[in-house]
């Protein structure tokens, strides 16, 4: 398991949780749930799932989620595409596994999804990246010689997603190219 400690903006320490410890966990909830459909897993899960217009300007939230009271929910803008949406929950999905302990924590808001600046945002891509896409998939793209973008758009993907599954595939010790961008903060912008 490996584990990167910072400091947080107040002060305190922040566990940065490795790739292999959330590929854990995706394991795990694939096994316990036997269930890859995000609107499905939310149910079994006990997570109430709410669609609501968030519009499609920049800026515009794509999800969030909250936790009260031993009680969950993710809201997703249903005003993005229902491939997006998908994503969209697998990554509100991650913040429900991996960070719904956190003390203090009662929400994710994810204006910037996939910002890397942020130690939660960037574990719950991973989680969704892990989820959704299949190891053996993306390799057999790669080894049919498919373009990084052309793999990313055969998976219905944003080409940043598949980055993080990259970073995921090298870390379990695949051989993959490098890819030829790296998911910053602000991709979704101009989404």
């Amino acid at each position: 398991m490996r584990l990167d400690n910072r400091l947080s903006s107040e002060g305190f320490e922040v566990t940065m949780m490795g790739i292999d410890v959330i590929s854990n966990e995706v394991r795990k909830i694939k096994r316990k749930y036997s269930e890859t459909n995000p609107v499905k897993l939310c149910q079994n899960m006990k997570i109430s799932l709410l669609h609501q217009p968030m519009g499609l300007f920049e800026g515009a939230c794509k999800g969030f989620y909250l936790q009260q009271s031993r009680k969950q929910a993710i809201v997703i803008n249903s005003d993005l595409d229902e491939q997006f949406q998908r994503i969209i929950l697998m990554h509100e999905l991650g913040h429900a596994v991996l960070h719904r302990k956190l003390p203090g924590v009662k929400s994710f808001h994810d204006f910037t999804l996939f910002d890397q600046t942020s130690l939660y945002e960037y574990e719950a891509n991973i989680f969704a990246a892990d989820f959704i896409l299949d190891d053996q998939e993306v390799l057999r793209m790669l080894n049919d010689d498919i373009s990084f973008f052309a793999a990313a758009n055969t998976l219905c993907v944003p080409a940043e997603l598949l980055d993080f599954k990259f970073r995921i595939l090298k870390r379990k010790g695949y051989q993959v190219i490098d890819p030829p961008l790296n998911a910053r903060a602000n991709f979704l912008k101009n989404y």
